[in-house]
């Protein structure tokens, strides 16, 4: 697996030079927009073209005319996408070593897990260039290989979606692919998910800086704190170390080890665009919501609304800059930091007067025992250093008056 992707990190080194300009960039941006009916994210690459932001996905697709150019199956980018193959399709008989003409890959909807035998191909990638708070010009990068995918694969995915960003550790994921160390770019990405459909977020390639309004310019990365991320065998997704979770300064009783990861590989914590709402495995799910009823029995309780399990009656619940006056939420991650969940992002208001907090119960079998979702994301300005192994978080920025919403996609030279 090593020497594949090594292999592959040369190949697209190669690939890569073709750009539209050689200077030196430090970082480069999409806007992200926030999809109402669906509750999912989708990135804008080459200025129209939507994709569904997912952080675990091996490579990205797109549904690609009849006529695109070809990867052969020896090529270092098909043995990369080849070893991600998915159960959910049937092996392809023409991808053989002894009959294999064109790479054959196997891009998958994380919605509906549906998969299809698609061709691996190659485009180019428009993106804007950053220096500051503000779009400065756009660059292209050329031979940028995702997959092909039919078109029934776009079932599910928000309207207008031409296909699926890749934003994993994998090398053919654009985490990689759009941070070329030719162009001066640190392989390091960096996302702030927005909270209202209307507003811009940001997905950051590169080293920074990252500057919001707040009113006045500020780089976010100050307000970060970090915690190693961790690779887990035969899997492209994010996983960070969760030590304990509390609730209004009180640790949460979990079972013994809840967090860890077994030896069949399940458990653990993930970070997931994919996953509108946090979900916690049964045992998890159970002891943390005894523990958040006991902090909040002073307000009165509403019907639940599916899919949550514990709504509030919001007319009785003050509202500050960071949401509802809710008890905090703390995740007391591996390097001894707690990532803060205030009300904006524990509790989904679901009509004019109630709210319901908005953490899932996955079930007794659930894969992670955590699995953190999109609306916990939102307003958090989320690094993922590649190249050090590590996950930096912010808590809300809405406490440090400012969103995700506040970067200015304006191009000004």
């Amino acid at each position: 697996m090593r020497l594949v992707q090594a292999l592959v990190l040369l190949a697209l080194a190669l690939a890569g030079s073709h750009v539209s300009a050689f200077r030196p960039y430090k970082t480069l941006v999409a806007p992200i927009t926030k999809d109402t009916a669906t509750s999912l994210y989708t990135t804008t690459l080459n200025f129209h073209e939507n994709y569904l932001v997912d952080l675990g996905a091996p490579f990205s697709w797109f549904s690609c005319g009849y006529k695109h150019p070809p990867v052969t199956c020896r090529a270092a980018p098909c043995l990369s996408a080849r070893s991600y193959l998915s159960p959910l399709c049937p092996p392809s008989s023409s991808s053989s070593n002894n009959h294999c003409q064109n790479c054959i890959t196997t891009p998958v909807n994380p919605l509906t897990k549906t998969c299809a035998l698609s061709d691996l191909t190659y485009k180019s990638i428009a993106l804007y260039v950053t220096n500051g708070g503000h779009a400065t010009s756009s660059i292209t990068l050329n031979d940028i290989y995702m997959s092909c995918a039919p078109g029934y694969l776009l079932k599910s995915l928000p309207s207008g979606a031409s296909g699926l960003a890749a934003l994993s550790w994998a090398p053919l994921a654009l985490s990689t692919q759009l941070t070329p160390p030719h162009l001066g770019i640190t392989k390091k990405f960096a996302m702030c998910l927005p909270s209202v459909p209307n507003g811009k977020g940001t997905l950051f390639f590169g080293s920074g800086p990252y500057l919001f309004r707040s009113p006045a310019l500020v780089d976010v990365s100050r307000y970060l704190s970090y915690t190693p991320l961790i690779k887990k065998s035969k899997s492209s997704d994010y996983y960070i170390g969760l030590n304990g979770i509390s609730i209004a300064g009180k640790a949460v009783r979990f079972p013994r080890n809840a967090f860890s990861i077994d030896s069949f590989g399940r458990g653990g914590t993930k970070l997931s665009t994919v996953i509108p709402y946090t979900v916690l495995r049964s045992d998890v799910y159970d002891a943390f919501v005894k523990e958040f009823k006991i902090a909040t029995k002073h307000i009165p309780q509403a019907k639940k609304v599916k899919p949550f399990e514990y709504c509030l009656k919001s007319n009785a619940i003050a509202s500050t800059r960071v949401g509802l006056q809710v008890p905090q939420i703390s995740l007391q991650v591996a390097s001894g930091k707690d990532w803060t969940i205030y009300g904006a992002n524990s509790m989904k208001q679901v009509s004019k007067d109630v709210a319901c907090l908005a953490f899932v119960d996955g079930g007794k079998s659930a894969e992670q025992a955590v699995a953190i979702g999109s609306y916990q994301m939102e307003n958090n300005f989320l690094v993922f250093d590649l190249a050090q192994s590590t996950f930096g978080f912010s808590s809300s920025l809405l406490g440090y008056a400012t969103t995700c919403a506040n970067f200015d996609f304006t191009v000004k030279p």
